[in-house]
C-alpha cells in the first residue's frame, strides 16, 4: 500500500477539505501515516489568505521538496488556495511538484496521485462536497467542522476569498443535517459549524432564512450535544436567527463575528460598512435575545488610513463590547483586491503595536469574564491529556470554540475524555479557566440532555 502524508495549513474550511482528500485515499485503499519520513506521497494543502499563510505555505512545500531527496517521498502534491492564486508560478519556479490541485479539485485527489501531471483536471466552478463525500476526521474524537458553504458573494476590500473560492454556494439543509448525522454516528458530540459567511447561507438558493431552518433542524439531531456558529456578518444576523439560536438548546451560547474594526471611516474603506455605534447596539441585541452568550470577533489594524484617531476608536470599542475572546490580526496588502491600490503604508512596526495593545486591553476584560465563572458548575467536553504536560487533562466548555479560545483545565476528580461532564469552575486567568470534575458529573451532564432532548421531541 502507497503511504501518503499530509500537511493541511489555514482555516478549520481549508481543514475540512483535507479530511474529504484523506478520505477519497483511504477509500481508494492508500495508507495514511502521521510519519512524513515515511509517505511516498507527500500532500501539502495551502493557504493563500495573507503573506504570513502563504509563506508558511512556501515553507510547508519546500519541507516537503526536501523530503524527495532525504526521505522516502515519490511525489509531491501542492494542493489549496495558494494553488488558486499562483498554479502557474508553483509549477514553473518548483520543479519538485509533481502537480497542483485547487479547491474545487479535491475530490479528484487519488486520480492526480496516481497519473501526476498528465490527469487532466475537470474543475468544476459549483462544486461542494456533501454528506456522500468521504471524510477521514482529523479533530480530536468528539468534535468535527462541517462546512455548510463554499465561496462568498462580499467585495470586503482586503479579502481574496472570492478569487479563491469562488461565488457563494450553499449546502442544502437536508445535506447538511444528514452529514451531522453521520458524524455523531462516529462519535461527535460537537460541530462547529463554519462557511465563509455562515449567515448568508441559503441566500444564494433563494432562502435568507435558511440558516435559522438549520438550527431548528440540527436541534433535532439525536446525540449532538452541542454546535456552534463561526463567521457571522454583522448585517446578516437576523433576529430570527438570534431567537432560533436562543430556543435551540443544542446551539451553544456562542458566536463568532468577525467585526474587522469599528471606525466609520475605515469600515467603509474596507467596503464594510457599520460603526462603533451601530456594532454596540447590535451587541446588545445579541446577549438580550441569547443570554449568556459568548462572543468572538477579529479585527485587522494598519489598515491603509488607520491613523491614532481611528485606531482609539477601535480600542475605544472593544473596551466598551467586552467581547469573551478577540483575534487581532495586522493588515497584509494583497493583489487581487480592491484595497492593494492603496498600498501598504503604515509601518509594520507601528501595525505590531496597534495589536499588541489591543491584545492586551482584550486580556484584561477576558480575566475579567473569566473571574465571573469562579464557583459555577458548568458542562465540559473533556478533550484530552494538554500538550504541555500529561498531568493535566484540558476540555472547552460551550463558551470555548476548538483551537481558537482558552481551555478549562481539569485538576480534579475522574474526567473522562471524549464525553462531556459536570465541571466546578474554581479559579480563572485570563484565557484558561481551572475546574475540577463532580462526582457522577457524566451521569448528571447526559442525564440533563436526554431529558431536554426527549422533551423536544415530544414538542414537536
Amino acid at each position: 500500500m502507497t503511504k501518503v502524508g499530509f500537511m493541511s495549513l489555514g482555516c478549520p474550511k481549508n481543514l475540512v477539505d483535507s479530511e474529504v482528500m484523506l478520505g477519497h485515499l483511504r477509500l481508494k485503499g492508500y495508507q495514511i501515516t502521521p510519519v512524513l519520513e515515511e509517505a511516498q506521497v507527500l500532500v501539502v494543502n495551502t493557504c493563500g489568505f495573507i503573506d504570513a499563510a502563504k509563506q508558511e505555505s512556501v515553507e510547508a512545500i519546500l519541507q516537503a521538496a526536501a523530503m524527495k531527496k532525504t526521505g522516502a517521498c515519490e511525489k509531491l502534491i501542492v494542493a489549496g488556495c495558494l494553488v488558486e492564486r499562483y498554479r502557474d508560478e508553483l509549477m514553473a519556479g518548483m520543479p519538485e511538484i509533481d502537480a497542483c490541485l485547487g479547491t474545487r479539485d479535491i475530490e479528484q485527489i487519488a486520480e492526480i496521485i496516481g497519473a501526476g501531471a498528465s490527469f487532466e483536471l475537470n474543475p468544476n466552478p459549483d462544486y461542494l462536497y456533501s454528506e456522500t463525500s468521504p471524510r477521514l476526521l482529523t479533530t480530536p474524537k468528539a468534535s468535527a467542522y462541517l462546512k455548510i458553504s463554499e465561496g462568498c458573494d462580499h467585495a470586503c476590500a482586503f479579502c481574496v476569498i472570492p478569487l479563491l473560492r469562488g461565488a457563494q454556494r450553499s449546502r442544502r439543509i437536508e445535506s447538511v443535517v444528514a452529514e451531522a448525522e453521520n458524524l455523531v454516528a462516529q462519535g461527535v458530540l460537537e460541530i462547529s459549524l463554519v462557511g465563509q459567511d455562515t449567515t448568508d447561507y441559503g441566500r444564494d438558493f433563494g432562502d435568507p432564512d435558511a440558516l435559522e431552518k438549520l438550527v431548528r433542524a440540527l436541534g433535532q439531531v439525536a446525540g449532538l450535544r452541542w454546535f456552534r456558529i463561526h463567521y457571522a456578518y454583522p448585517n446578516r444576523l437576523t433576529d430570527g436567527l438570534l431567537r432560533a439560536m436562543a430556543e435551540t438548546p443544542n446551539c451553544a451560547r456562542y458566536l463568532d463575528m468577525p467585526l474587522q474594526h469599528a471606525d466609520a471611516a475605515i469600515l467603509k474603506a474596507m467596503a464594510r460598512g457599520g460603526s462603533r455605534k451601530q456594532f454596540l447596539k447590535l451587541l446588545e441585541k445579541v446577549r438580550r435575545l441569547v443570554p449568556g452568550i459568548a462572543i468572538r470577533s477579529n479585527f485587522i489594524v494598519g489598515f491603509p488610513g488607520e491613523d491614532e484617531a481611528a485606531f482609539a476608536e477601535l480600542k475605544a470599542f472593544v473596551q466598551e463590547a467586552r467581547f469573551d475572546h478577540v483575534g487581532v490580526f495586522t493588515y497584509s496588502a494583497e493583489e487581487g483586491t480592491s484595497a492593494h491600490a492603496l498600498g501598504d503604508p503604515i509601518p509594520k512596526r507601528t501595525k505590531e503595536a496597534r495589536k499588541r495593545r489591543l491584545l492586551e486591553l482584550q486580556q484584561k476584560i477576558a480575566r475579567e469574564k473569566n473571574q465571573e465563572k469562579v464557583g459555577q458548575v458548568i458542562d465540559v467536553l473533556v478533550e484530552g491529556a494538554h500538550e504541555e504536560t500529561d498531568l493535566i487533562v484540558k476540555g472547552r466548555h460551550q463558551g470555548q470554540a476548538p483551537e481558537i479560545d482558552g481551555n478549562v483545565l481539569l485538576v480534579d476528580g475522574t474526567p473522562q475524555t471524549n464525553t462531556i461532564q459536570r465541571v466546578r469552575i474554581v479559579k480563572a486567568h485570563a484565557y484558561d479557566l481551572i475546574g475540577e470534575v463532580e462526582e457522577g458529573g457524566l451521569e448528571a451532564s447526559t442525564a440533563a440532555y436526554e431529558a431536554t432532548f426527549k422533551a423536544r421531541q415530544m414538542a414537536k
